[in-house]
């Protein structure tokens, strides 16, 4: 219905997102994504185009417009134009039988492709090149062989979705539609439930990513969550092989999501790449921020984990060239004493245990994992942030720790804590509370949080330091030579803490 104002909104761009994990994408951000393909595409009738994991059809609605401006003059012919790039060029396969629908009534203007109303006359199937076929999970030990899906929470009836991704469920993706594609694009799923303890999942979009590369097309671009830079569940391997690909060209990347899929939060952030099977070289790497950008240019895989600001790279290989120690050695793995989080305190005991909700007596003779550590002083830190610690505030600046405790001897803590250090002495453990809460340790952290998950790896850049002494921030600055422009961009992402803050 026309509107009087002059505001006619795109339907694509107001759509409710199905999930979280499930998010619609903008079309203003699809066509900042197309914009990192080369013009010359979009007039060349023969190139191939498939989105793999289709919503609502923005994608190939957004590729079908400027096909139909490039191919003017080759095809002048408005149907005939229209007839050859939807039945030849764009090719999707919906995540749902509901999004197929959504995405052929925004590709060919009718929820049928042979339908009435089709801008396309060329296809006698309704499906036209937008599939769905319901597939299902391949169980194997309780688990999909493909995906990982938990089959106590995805095996279902005909009747509900079975989220057994068609393009991921395959060992031979080449077959689905029998052709070679020049570009794959899209914004594929991000997780499922893996069946864990509360909201536990398990990420999928690196299936979707690993899938494309088999087809070995001219062009790969997925925008998906960040947190693969640094950490998430299964994520090594993808990672690794990210890092080490020197045909990923260019990365844009989001710390806070809000700025690309408004009112949605994914921890860690939101980035799009894009990978070019005949480039080698090093990546462009665009940190988008409150509309600002700031932009480098280097080798991934300089440390084996993704550096997101190209600002922290000279701090970090200052930092490493004194080759001492770093903390990831000493910080203890999940469950320090063994204890699970819903461990509570016993009725009797001839030590304490710290958990989430306090302290209480617990049985020295339970406790057979971290024994060394139960006479020493320590120093520990919950395992996830309160909701600030990981996230960004709107000055871009961050928290990272959230709380910590010196614990004296006869002294233990559930898995909801890591313990950071353990000493021999008191004056020890009490230094490096206030080291920990320097932005120098902090920011080092960050490099590592993608997520509000503490591990033992997130502490992996930070010097073991002799904690006989107290540091401060001007001390580690000068210790490691920091210029006044690495201060300044520590302290613009780091927020300071008081020496009383937990």
């Amino acid at each position: 219905m026309f509107n009087s104002s002059g505001y006619n909104p795109d339907v694509l761009s107001c759509i409710a997102n199905l999930s979280s994990d499930e998010v619609f994408t903008p079309p203003q951000l699809v066509n900042h994504i197309l914009d990192l393909l080369p013009e010359e595409l979009w007039s060349d009738k023969k190139a191939t185009f498939l989105d793999p994991g289709c919503k609502s059809g923005v994608f190939l609605r957004e590729i079908a417009k400027r096909l139909d401006k490039g191919l003017e003059q080759q095809i002048p012919d408005r149907q005939k134009r229209m007839n050859h790039i939807f039945k030849n060029q764009l090719y999707g396969l919906g995540i749902t039988e509901l999004t197929a629908l959504l995405s052929r009534r925004s590709v060919y203007c009718s929820k049928t492709a042979n339908g009435k109303y089709s801008v396309c006359a060329a296809f006698d199937s309704p499906e036209g090149n937008v599939r769905f076929g319901r597939v299902e999970h391949a169980w194997e030990n309780g688990r999909c062989v493909y995906c990982g899906a938990n089959k106590e929470n995805y095996e279902r009836g005909g009747e509900l979705e079975s989220h057994a991704y068609a393009f991921i469920h395959t060992n031979k993706p080449e077959e689905i539609f029998n052709m070679k594609f020049d570009v794959i694009i899209g914004n594929p799923p991000y997780q499922l439930s893996d069946g864990g303890f509360g909201r536990s999942a398990s990420p999928i979009y690196q299936n979707f990513v690993q899938q494309a590369k088999k087809l070995n097309p001219r062009f790969l671009t997925m925008i998906i969550p960040s947190r693969w830079f640094g950490g998430g569940k299964g994520l090594d391997e993808f990672r690794g092989e990210m890092l080490n690909d020197d045909r990923v060209r260019k990365i844009v990347d989001f710390e806070d999501s809000s700025e690309v899929f408004p009112g949605v939060s994914v921890a860690g952030g939101i980035c799009y790449f894009l990978w070019e099977r005949d480039y080698k070289g090093p990546c462009e790497i665009v940190n988008m921020h409150g509309g600002i950008e700031a932009v480098s240019t280097r080798r991934l895989n300089e440390f084996n984990t993704f550096i997101r600001h190209g600002q922290a790279v000279p701090i970090i290989r200052k930092v490493l060239s004194r080759n001492e120690k770093r903390m990831n050695e000493q910080v203890s793995a999940y469950k320090p004493f063994g204890l699970r989080t819903y461990v509570k305190p016993q009725r009797t005991g001839d030590i304490i245990l710290h958990w989430q909700k306090g302290e209480g007596p617990y049985k020295r003779k339970d406790i057979t994992v971290g024994v060394e550590m139960i006479d020493k002083w320590k120093v520990i830190c919950s395992r996830s942030g309160h909701e600030h610690a990981g996230n960004p505030g709107s000055d871009g600046a961050r928290r990272v720790l959230a709380k910590t405790v010196v614990l004296p001897p006869g002294t233990i803590c559930t898995e909801t804590y890591l313990v950071i250090g353990s000493y021999s002495t008191e004056e020890e453990a009490k230094n490096l509370l206030p080291y920990m809460k320097t932005r120098f340790f902090r920011f080092l952290m960050s490099l590592f949080m993608y997520s509000h998950g503490i591990t033992k790896e997130t502490y992996a850049f930070i010097p073991i330091l002799d904690m006989t002494k107290r540091w401060t921030d001007e001390k580690l600055y000068k210790r490691y030579g920091l210029s006044q422009e690495d201060i300044a961009f520590i302290e613009s992402k780091i927020r300071p803490m008081e020496a009383n803050d937990e």
